[in-house]
């Protein structure tokens, strides 16, 4: 089983595991365990599939002012939680390469390996609820048909994204791409970095 092949399958035992409660507020039971590959994909899922809900939750038109925007602070948390697990899996990549010496003309990727397999991640809920939406039986015929073409589009996408990121790996482990990884450094979290927090402190 290639590398795309596992991630898939974990991204979808943790989507399956997520929906037995289907509660944002379910705490992760990784079954995987150590600083592992598998651990930290379970993890970056997890993370993924919970913000997914916390979406539909604060589009509620009906929802408590307060409340949208208590969730809109834990989505603004989960989002750096995601972003620094994304940049902890970079790291496993960088330690798993770093024997590798890249050609002399070795090109750099516009993203990194961790980063396209944040979109499959993301890709995986996508497929996971068209479905559901395909197979909805209290929607209509129509609902169903174009959720269906939707859904078959998406799976294309997963093939193919599955393709690029193989070749990714491949050319890194070649030393056709040199894997270089520059940290996101979000500003709007940060009390120094973001000017109307900040602000508030030098008042």
């Amino acid at each position: 089983m290639n590398f795309t092949d596992t991630a898939w399958k974990i991204f979808n035992q943790s989507i399956d595991d997520y929906h037995v409660a289907d509660n944002v507020e379910t705490p992760a039971k990784n079954p995987y365990s150590g600083n592992s590959l598998e651990q930290l994909l379970y993890a970056k899922n997890w993370i993924d599939t919970v913000q997914w809900h916390l979406e539909d939750i604060i589009r509620d038109e009906n929802i408590n002012p307060t409340e949208a925007l208590q969730l809109k602070r834990t989505i603004d948390s989960s989002n750096q939680k995601r972003t620094d697990l994304v940049e902890f899996i970079d790291g496993w990549f960088l330690d798993r390469y770093k024997n590798i010496t890249p050609a002399p003309n070795a090109k750099i990727n516009t993203e990194t390996p961790a980063w396209a397999v944040d979109r499959l991640s993301i890709l995986a809920l996508k497929v996971y609820h068209m479905n559901l939406e395909a197979t909805r039986k209290s929607a209509t015929d129509e609902h169903r048909k174009t959720c269906t073409a939707k859904l078959n589009v998406l799976l294309e996408q997963k093939k193919d994204l599955s393709e690029a990121i193989e070749n990714l790996l491949f050319d890194i482990e070649n030393g056709a791409i040199k894997m270089k990884v520059y940290k996101q450094m979000k500003m709007y979290n940060d009390e120094s970095l973001n000017p109307i927090l900040y602000q508030k402190t030098e008042k």
